[in-house]
């Protein structure tokens, strides 16, 4: 396997960072110092941050600069939307190709942790295992895109409920809902595995754009951009 570049594992760290929060949506960057925090020189920070303006994470102005990317209600909305189209076909590839067995065991694994997590009420681990649940899904299908796809889509339905809640909130019936789309995909019951998934996504988007009042597990989510930690780099780079 090919070794990660230095710009693949500045990008990684941005990604990451983003992902938990250490960088805010909205939250504008400077160049200079991102770089002095990982222990990297600005070209290749440069190279890997313009990767992640194209996957939608990062935006960058000539007045602004660089900032992470914040979601408004139309972009809520939009990711849901990619995210349905995505869940919906890697549920379909893994129903025509046998996969259910071994992704059963897989979510089962997955769906163990989020309920520990939502009986301490720990919003962040059930928020933690709900991404890794739906990346576990899109994984199932075997399709390198498709998990690609679901990947940063994932890093951005963070963004939105950062973007959208001064809380990080997840609803405390998540497990109830992720145990639905476990028992379709065990049924093999394609058409209410389909609906089970658009109807979690749509009421996930509803959520966040027009909360209701439903039970919920919360946490501070963060206000300020917090340091990064040093790179540990290939020697020879």
């Amino acid at each position: 396997m090919p070794r990660e570049s230095t710009v693949d594992l500045i990008a990684a760290r941005l990604r990451q960072a983003i992902f938990e929060g250490t960088l805010p949506a909205g939250a504008p960057l400077g160049e200079a110092e991102l770089a002095e925090q990982l222990g990297v020189s600005r070209g290749p920070l440069r190279e890997a941050a313009q990767r992640l303006v194209q996957e939608r994470l990062l935006t960058t102005t000539r007045r602004r600069g660089l900032a992470v990317v914040s979601m408004d209600a139309a972009a809520v909305a939009d990711v849901y939307l990619a995210r349905t189209a995505v869940e919906c076909a890697a549920c379909r590839v893994v129903l025509r190709d046998n996969a259910v067995d071994r992704t059963v065991r897989t979510l089962r694994r997955v769906h163990q942790r989020m309920v520990r997590a939502n009986k301490r009420r720990d919003a962040h681990a059930v928020g933690d295992t709900d991404i890794e649940f739906h990346q576990a899904l899109v994984d199932a299908a075997g399709s390198p895109r498709l998990s690609a796809s679901i990947a940063t889509l994932l890093i951005e339905t963070r963004l939105c409920t950062y973007s959208l809640d001064r809380e990080f909130r997840v609803r405390a019936d998540m497990p109830d809902s992720h145990a639905e789309i476990i028992d379709a995909v065990e049924a093999r019951d394609e058409a209410a595995l389909l609906a089970v998934v658009e109807r979690h996504m749509a009421e996930a988007a509803r959520r966040l754009t027009a909360p209701t009042k439903v039970d919920t597990i919360s946490s501070p989510a963060p206000a300020a951009p917090r340091p990064l930690d040093p790179l540990e780099l290939p020697l020879d780079d």
